[in-house]
């Protein structure tokens, strides 16, 4: 897919007047920037230091245990509602996960053996692998784009925000603790300051005071000074040089 001056104005243009309840923002934010962050990090990946290439390496592997599970939420939440008011609606990109989750089999498959391979050919088999997940991130790019347009278009046409909002709290309900963190660590520092305030209002109404400062201390560390400011200033709350406690 190829993104030129028209397309992207024919997108502009497609956008609803009032802002709908858009359930792959966020998320989708999320997974750009680990994404990013991973394929970057393994393109820099020092294979004769012992411990880089391990993180490098096990940050690959969080990126696809994330990414299978991702897919896992959507067609039990997502696909699922579409289904059930637009028939079919979401068999094109169903089989696309199909296709994700093959291509992460295979990626796993990639990093055990670059983990057991000799050093020598450690550097031939991380540049192998760093393409294969280029390959994959380039893929996601382009359906995360397809499910943000085509799929939100259909959600919208078949669902009010008050119903759109309860697919999204029971698919975030089925989340487990641990993996909703990985989910802030990665969604918060990378929403726009207006997003990252309102989610963390909301949060700190209905979540428990020593879970909200739990997320405050995860996202703390990948916000600038300034960012962080803003957001304590936005949550009424006075900024603290130190870590939340």
């Amino acid at each position: 897919m190829k993104i030129d001056p028209r397309e992207i104005a024919e997108i502009a243009s497609a956008q609803p007047g009032a802002p709908r309840m858009d359930m792959y923002a966020g998320i989708h934010k999320a997974m750009r920037a680990f994404m990013a962050d991973t394929l970057l990090g393994l393109g820099r990946m020092d294979v004769d230091d012992d411990l880089e290439f391990a993180q490098a390496s096990e940050r690959v592997m969080q990126l696809l245990d994330f990414c299978r599970s991702h897919l896992h939420h959507e067609n039990a939440f997502v696909h699922r509602a579409m289904d059930a008011r637009a028939p079919g609606a979401s068999a094109a990109v169903e089989a696309e996960h199909a296709e994700h989750e093959q291509a992460i089999a295979a990626l796993s498959a990639s990093i055990v053996h670059l983990q057991a391979c000799a050093r020598v050919a450690r550097p031939a088999a991380a540049q192998a692998l760093y393409r294969q997940l280029a390959l994959f991130v380039a893929h996601n790019f382009e359906h995360m784009h397809q499910e943000e347009t085509v799929h939100n278009d259909v959600l919208w046409t078949h669902y009010s925000d008050e119903e759109l909002m309860g697919v999204h709290d029971a698919l975030v309900a089925s989340i487990p603790a641990a993996e909703m963190m990985v989910v802030v660590r990665w969604l918060v520092p990378f929403m726009a300051p207006a997003e990252r305030v309102a989610m963390l209002a909301d949060m700190r109404q209905h979540a428990p005071a020593p879970a909200f400062a739990s997320v405050l201390n995860t996202v703390q560390p990948h916000l600038t000074q300034a960012e962080w400011g803003k957001l304590m200033r936005g949550l009424g709350m006075a900024p603290a040089p130190g870590l939340v406690h």
